[in-house]
Order: C-alpha cells, then sequence, then structure tokens
C-alpha cells in the first residue's frame, strides 16, 4: 500500500451544526433491530432533514415493536419465505438504507440494496473480505448510487480536530502512535462476537477504531505484522499489529474481547505529541504538550456522535455525490486489504472467504 496524507480526512462540516437541515428530506430504512440500530436511529431523530420510514427484522413483531419504540412509519418481517429486509428493499419510499447486520451478511444485503435502487450506509467492517468490498464497490459505481462504510468516528469533531492537529505540523513529524480499545465480552458462541459465520473476533468489529489513530495520522503503512489469540472455533479474541512505514515511523495497536483496556492514544511527533484517555472512539478530551512547557487541553461534546456520520451521508446524497470525500470508498478497501492481511498472518478464514 502506498503512504497517504492525512488532509483528505478533513471535513468541512466538522464544527457545524449536524442536525441542521442541508437540503431534501431523505426516507430511511433500517435493516436491523439491534442495539446499534436503536442508538444510530435516536440521532438520526434529530436531524431535520431525516424521516424514519422502514425497518426490517426477520420477525415481524421484532419489527414493530422497534419501530413503535424508534419511531419509524412502517415495520417488515420475514413473510411467505420472503426475507423482511427484501420486503424493505421493495418499498419505493425507502431512499436510503443503513445496514447494521452482523459482518457476515453486509455483502449480500448491501448489493440487494443497491440493486434495488437505494444509497447505502452500511456498517463496519464494509463486508468480510476486500473481493466482496471491491464487488460491492464496482455495484455501487456502475449503478450509480452512494456508499458509505459507516466509521462515524471518522466524522466527530474531536477526531477532525486530532487529525487537523497532526496535519498542521504542530507536533512536528509524526514517529510514532499508539492506541487499544477492549473489554471482556462475555463467552457466548451465540453472539455475532464469537461466531465464525458472522465474521466475528476482534480485528472486524474493534480494530478499526485504533487503526483509525494511525491512518488518519500517518496514512496506509507500507508493512504490517500481526499478533493474535485465536478461539477454538478460530475467530480473534484480540490482537496487536504493528504497523511500519517509509519514514521510519511506526504504530502499535491493541484490540482485545478479553481484557478491559485503558483505551489510551498518543500521536507523538518531534515536537511534541497529542493523547486522548477514556475512549478510543469518542474522545471528549485531547491534551497537547509541545517541547517540556507547552502544555493545553481541548474538551468536546459529543453525545452519541453518530449525527455527524449521518449529516455527511444526508449531505452527499442531496449533493448527488457517490461517495464521501471524507470517508472514501478507497479507504474502506484498503482497510479491507489490510485486515485480509492480518487474517492470513493469524490463520483466520471466514465461511464467505470460500463463496
Amino acid at each position: 500500500m502506498n503512504a497517504s496524507i492525512a488532509t483528505p480526512w478533513l471535513s468541512s462540516q466538522a464544527n457545524q451544526d449536524p442536525t441542521a437541515a442541508t437540503g431534501r428530506p431523505l426516507r430511511w430504512g433500517f435493516v436491523s433491530t439491534g442495539n446499534i440500530a436503536a442508538t444510530v436511529a435516536k440521532d438520526l431523530a434529530l436531524l431535520a432533514d431525516a424521516e424514519l420510514h422502514a425497518v426490517s427484522s426477520r420477525q415481524q413483531l421484532a419489527a414493530e415493536a422497534f419501530a413503535k419504540k424508534a419511531g419509524f412509519a412502517t415495520a417488515y418481517g420475514d413473510d411467505g419465505g420472503v426475507p423482511g429486509y427484501q420486503r424493505l428493499l421493495a418499498d419505493p419510499l425507502v431512499d436510503v438504507v443503513y445496514i447494521a447486520t452482523p459482518h457476515a451478511q453486509h455483502f449480500e444485503i448491501a448489493s440487494a440494496a443497491l440493486r434495488a435502487g437505494k444509497h447505502v450506509l452500511c456498517e463496519k467492517a464494509l463486508t468480510i473480505n476486500a473481493r466482496e468490498a471491491a464487488e460491492l464497490v464496482a455495484l455501487a459505481g456502475e449503478l450509480k448510487l452512494f456508499l458509505m462504510e459507516a466509521v462515524w468516528s471518522r466524522f466527530l469533531p474531536s477526531m477532525q480536530r486530532m487529525f487537523g492537529i497532526a496535519a498542521s505540523g504542530e507536533l512536528g513529524q509524526i514517529q510514532w502512535v499508539s492506541a487499544d480499545i477492549g473489554f471482556p465480552a462475555p463467552a457466548d458462541s451465540t453472539s455475532r462476537l464469537w461466531n465464525i459465520n458472522d465474521g466475528g473476533g476482534a480485528l472486524l468489529d474493534m480494530t478499526v477504531y485504533p487503526l483509525l489513530w494511525a491512518l488518519g495520522t500517518l496514512g496506509f503503512p507500507q508493512s504490517v505484522s500481526a499478533l493474535g489469540t485465536l478461539t477454538e472455533n478460530g475467530v480473534d479474541a484480540q490482537n496487536a499489529l504493528t504497523l511500519g512505514y517509509e519514514s521510519g515511523a511506526q504504530a502499535q495497536l491493541t484490540s482485545s474481547l478479553l481484557a478491559h483496556g485503558p483505551k489510551t492514544c498518543t500521536v507523538a511527533g518531534s515536537l511534541g505529541y497529542l493523547q486522548a484517555t477514556g475512549s478510543t472512539n469518542n474522545p471528549r478530551e485531547l491534551n497537547i504538550q509541545i517541547g517540556w512547557d507547552t502544555q493545553r487541553t481541548e474538551q468536546f461534546e459529543t453525545g452519541h456522535g453518530y449525527t455527524y456520520e449521518l449529516r455527511e451521508v444526508t449531505r452527499c446524497i442531496q449533493q448527488g455525490l457517490l461517495e464521501s470525500p471524507v470517508m472514501p470508498l478507497e479507504d474502506s478497501l484498503n482497510v479491507m486489504r489490510l485486515f485480509d492481511g492480518v487474517r492470513s498472518q493469524l490463520g483466520i478464514r471466514y465461511p464467505n472467504d470460500a463463496r
């Protein structure tokens, strides 16, 4: 991979009110009734130009319960052998679909949504592997529909500020980055976090967050070295990545489903460093140290923070863009290529890989 620069990650919308309308209202359909879908729906309801139109689930009653609680107008469950999500995609009133199913289902559902003429926001990881991602990106381009991976942290004012400080040269030449994320996930073979068929493991579910700190400051690496702890069914319970760059810079990233982590993130340069503690994916405070004596703290109020991502999707679709300039599809492709390389080193193989 070729190193990229950090400045394209910067959004001109980062400090604007994400709830304010930017154009015609869009009607949303949600494929999932899980926890993340419920959280995102609450933030979507804050947008002045968003309509919560439809939600789908395998069970009609589950879809109806979610719709009633979240404020969606229509609910679709499986009916007569037709999956609920296909019934939702057949709804002509749906403009854009948000997909929050387990990773292994992303490619199938996102492909179907695009073929149904819907714009797509798909939860990370975009797909299981780079081959699926490349096919999905090509399909969206062919059909001239918007597609974006839902890496919500990338749009947060605090993360945007971190990218900006690193790109400004205030820290000097960035020499190393470290970031971690972790929590002990309950052992449950039926949980998507541990299920090989769902694309379980720390890598696809969590590593995107510490990876953001490296990619947003140093770009994509020239080398990746990976260590991991695999479960009996072949998913990674935790992983540690070392990224290497032509400049000599390095990044150390840790993700774990076994242990609580301090969630400490550091960007260290020749003139100073930046550090956030307490949250890798939604930092509320950035501590900047320049030299030995100059120090300042910048604080941010972000709430759940999904409104910034949802505003970007809405703005792009309203303006006729096929991808976000802040979250370009090439970045999603390169992340999936990086993850494919990590999985090869760790010996992780998902059923989707045989497709």
